[in-house]
């Protein structure tokens, strides 16, 4: 069977065996808010869902649970029993507790067992199950290894580079030898190999199902952090005795820590859709008020060992006013794949929510973005030495995507409904700083065949004050336990299932 066949039967399985006795939830009333991009129609019909996993939690390695860098849920495992769902999904944590520096953390991607029972849309659960809609329970961690079977690490490369070998691009590498991993997105395919995305390099990683680095993808060369002429993977968070990148941030190529944070397969399983979190150095990202201007990689995933580049677009980030009334760019998250032309966005502020001094949430947005009308630059010049946004502003000749907003993740009316808030009181009910994960299971009703859930998770962060890592035990900073946590919104997607 073709990979596509394999995807197509995916999303479309669980839809015809439950259709003839499918139970359908009750809709209260309410307003949907619709966008239309690609000439589609999305429509968010609010929050169902919302669950939690104890900041403390611990993986089969004994180390602190790190939650949603990256979420993939597992298609084939998705079931309903009337109100009542259940299935799989892997949530891919980040690069280890690291608020004082990199440390030795090895990359891994953890297995849930999920049960979700919504609430309807616009309707509010009991008080004493507002936060219990997803119950989520850890029943396995894998470690990511390299080609050779070897840890990696989530240690800062510093100026470490491993030289390319064969069809393997130069990669990232820290003092102590290991490929530094920095993770944040995670493409699940029906074999069970998976495609990761990177901070560092930004790269695309491969790996078998069993956790092995098959293969890597490095995008073009005007995303390469370069400094004094040459590649330096560094973000400037140096581990235990190294010393700070000189110059701290690149030259040019994607800034520290803005790696690709978004990436998604499209539902025919014909593209893989990569996201720089924002514009890269030359092109306005070395400052949070003109890092608008970020890109969109479109990969023909046709052979997953050998990805090759067919589209790439400039996509405006949203911009909003902080509390000193200054223009600031939100940056990106994660993403959805609609179709080739267009994707989800989730984009944030930084710097606020539970667990940091500043308590309120400024723009926290999930966006329906559409690249049908936008110039295509894969190839030019924009892709070597040449800014596509010097200091921030386009080039006249690129037309960039186009973004609607869909769902304010801020919304206080929705939050409400079970017992979350946006700002004070700081306390655990506040929304975490940084929303990073996404994925979406179907509804699996025969009267709403293009609805879904969409599953958005936090990146907490690692923060207990009952934390362990690498050999050692930690209390996070801030004195605060920020639990992993999900929220489910209920979302139409028409179109998806018969790709």
């Amino acid at each position: 069977m073709s990979r596509k066949s394999l995807y197509l039967g995916l999303w479309t399985a669980a839809l015809a065996a439950l259709a003839a006795s499918a139970a359908t939830l009750p809709v209260a009333a309410l307003a949907d808010n619709a966008v239309t991009a690609g000439g589609t129609t999305f429509v968010n019909k609010g929050l169902v869902g919302v669950g939690r996993i104890p900041a403390n939690q611990r993986d089969k390695f004994g180390e602190t649970f790190g939650s949603g860098s990256g979420i993939s849920i597992d298609p084939s495992s998705w079931t309903r029993d009337g109100d009542v769902y259940k299935g799989t999904l892997w949530l891919l944590p980040d690069r280890g507790y690291n608020v004082v520096g990199t440390t030795d953390y090895r990359p891994r991607l953890n297995t849930l067992a999920i049960q979700f029972t919504p609430v309807a849309p616009g309707a509010t659960p009991p008080a004493d199950k507002q936060q219990s809609g997803v119950d989520a329970k850890l029943t396995d961690s894998m470690l990511l290894v390299d080609d050779k079977g070897g840890d990696m690490t989530g240690l800062d490369p510093e100026s470490g580079v491993r030289a390319a070998t064969g069809n393997t691009p130069m990669l990232p590498q820290a003092t102590n030898g290991k490929i530094s991993l920095d993770d944040e997105a995670i493409v699940r395919l029906p074999d069970g190999s998976m495609f990761i995305s990177d901070e560092y390099g930004p790269n695309i990683y491969r790996f078998s199902a069993d956790g092995h680095l098959l293969s890597a993808t490095q995008p073009p060369a005007a995303l390469i952090p370069m400094r004094k002429g040459s590649p330096s993977f560094a973000s400037n968070n140096p581990g235990p005795g190294a010393e700070a990148p000189e110059p701290e941030d690149p030259d040019t190529g994607r800034q520290n820590n803005q790696g690709l944070e978004g990436m998604a397969m499209t539902p025919d399983g014909k593209f893989l859709i990569a996201v720089l979190q924002s514009a890269t150095r030359q092109d306005g990202g070395d400052s949070g008020s003109t890092r608008q201007n970020t890109r969109a990689l479109v990969y023909d995933a046709a052979d997953p060992a050998q990805l090759k580049l067919v589209h790439e677009y400039v996509v405006p980030l949203p911009m909003f006013t902080d509390a000193k009334g200054k223009k600031k760019v939100a940056a990106q998250s994660e993403i959805v794949a609609l179709s080739d032309k267009t994707f989800l966005m989730l984009a944030r502020d930084s710097g606020n929510g539970f667990g940091l001094k500043d308590a309120t949430s400024l723009y926290r947005s999930i966006s329906a973005v559409d690249v049908s009308a936008a110039t295509d630059i894969a190839g030019s010049a924009f892709d070597g030495d040449k800014p596509v946004a010097p200091k921030g502003v386009l080039d006249a000749s690129v037309k960039p995507a186009t973004l609607s907003s869909l769902i304010d993740i801020n919304d206080g009316a929705e939050l409400a409904r079970f017992g979350l808030h946006n700002g004070a009181p700081n306390d655990r009910n506040n929304l975490s700083e940084k929303w990073e994960a996404m994925s979406i299971a179907s509804v699996l009703d025969p009267k709403l065949p293009n609805d879904y859930f969409l599953f958005v998770a936090n990146d907490n962060d690692f923060l207990t004050q009952d934390g362990f890592q690498v050999g050692a035990s930690y209390k996070g900073d801030g004195g605060a336990d920020v639990d992993t946590m999900f929220q489910v919104f209920q979302v139409t997607l028409p179109g998806l299932a018969g790709k």
